[in-house]
């Protein structure tokens, strides 16, 4: 048991490069992911994996088109990120009045047991 836990700890600590290089790509694919599910592309789409990647992939295109594109690629990844600054502002707003409110409910709980 005490060994299990200490490959355990060591495994958590270890400083390779590589074990440092392939837990950050593990987060940023995780984090993607999120982005993916956060977009309700999940549900949308029903979890057809193969409809979101042709989805991602028609996004590719439209900013690799220089040429042919209705809208500039820099000018719509601008929009986009727009829209996406508006929706993680909103989101930390929410959380934001959740911890507020839970703040005061637990000061009026410790009042009502004075």
């Amino acid at each position: 048991m005490m060994r299990v836990r200490l490959e355990r700890a060591r495994t958590r600590d270890d400083s390779r490069q590589w074990v440092q290089d392939r837990r950050a790509r593990t987060r940023q694919l995780i984090e993607l992911g999120g982005l993916v599910q956060k977009a309700g592309l999940v549900e949308l789409l029903e979890d057809d994996r193969a409809t979101m990647l042709g989805a991602l992939l028609s996004l590719t295109d439209q900013l690799q088109d220089h040429g042919q594109a209705e809208e500039d690629p820099g000018s719509l990844k601008t929009r986009w990120r727009r829209r996406g600054l508006r929706v993680f502002g909103a989101d930390k707003e929410a959380a934001e009045a959740v911890a507020t409110d839970m703040r005061q409910e637990g000061q009026t709980a410790m009042e009502d047991i004075r």
